[in-house]
């Protein structure tokens, strides 16, 4: 699957400014629409190391009202959560009706790194996947509206990444040792991507694979995949778009660190 994702697709910086003004402008308004039908949104971002999940999380967030939504940057389960079931602590952050959770990687961690390092019996992996689809789709039969973006580049691209930071005194700090442990298990994770990717690929849950060696092509997929979705749901429920807002359709041809 990954392998057929054109990693080369660029946009300039004039035509993101264009494109991000449009798509910006209508995210603010599609978030007082669904705040107004009651329709809770759910957008989770997985991703390589250095391929830009924190600031796709942060592009969306200027365009927010913050009485409205949360963000939710996932790290290990605490002692608490671990005796509890293991989605229990998403259960806990999931929004309101008519707001926006936000996560910084997520339940699908499960399936990744806790499978990838071993830190789980592969039983538990292998049942984490049932336990996804069910989660998944009962929040959806809830009225919640979920939007899964992967950011992918290539493990060339994300040494040069690494390197770059790396160079600067000030930001070396932000790539670590187990940073780079990881990236020599590149192909591990690759294999633990796709069979995630495969089995998780649902229609109340697909998955949009943002090509994110560029960073300005990244950000606006990812702000006018989730203008679109916002606006299909709404026509769906029979619910009126903004005046103003403009259909993300019109737009779809279209590196920072984590």
């Amino acid at each position: 699957m990954l392998e057929k994702v054109d990693l080369s697709l660029e946009l300039s910086r004039k035509e993101y400014k264009k494109r991000l003004d449009t798509s910006g402008g209508n995210l603010t308004l599609l978030q007082r629409s669904t705040f107004a039908a009651g329709i809770p949104i759910v957008i989770l971002f997985e991703g390589w190391d250095a391929s830009g999940k924190g600031t796709s999380v942060n592009l969306l967030a200027q365009y927010l009202d913050p009485r409205g939504f949360r963000i939710n940057a996932t790290a290990g389960a605490t002692s608490l959560e671990n005796q509890m079931p293991w989605l229990w602590r998403f259960w806990q952050k999931l929004p309101n009706y008519g707001e926006f959770a936000i996560f910084d990687r997520s339940w699908y961690g499960r399936v990744l790194v806790e499978r990838v390092e071993k830190l789980i019996p592969p039983d538990s992996w292998r049942e984490a996947y049932q336990d996804i689809l069910e989660f998944e789709r009962a929040i959806s039969e809830d009225g919640y509206i979920l939007i899964k973006f992967f950011l992918h580049i290539s493990k060339r691209e994300q040494k040069r990444r690494f390197e770059a930071i790396d160079a600067d005194p000030l930001q070396k700090w932000r790539v670590t040792r187990e940073d780079w442990s990881n990236h020599r298990r590149y192909k591990d994770y690759l294999i633990a991507i796709e069979e995630m990717l495969e089995r998780t690929e649902t229609e109340w849950g697909n998955w949009t694979i943002v090509e994110a060696t560029n960073r300005e092509w990244a950000r606006i997929k990812v702000m006018e995949t989730v203008c679109g979705r916002i606006e299909e749901a709404l026509k769906q429920r029979g619910q009126p778009l903004p005046v103003q807002a403009e259909s993300s359709e019109d737009g779809k041809d279209v590196e920072e660190v984590d």
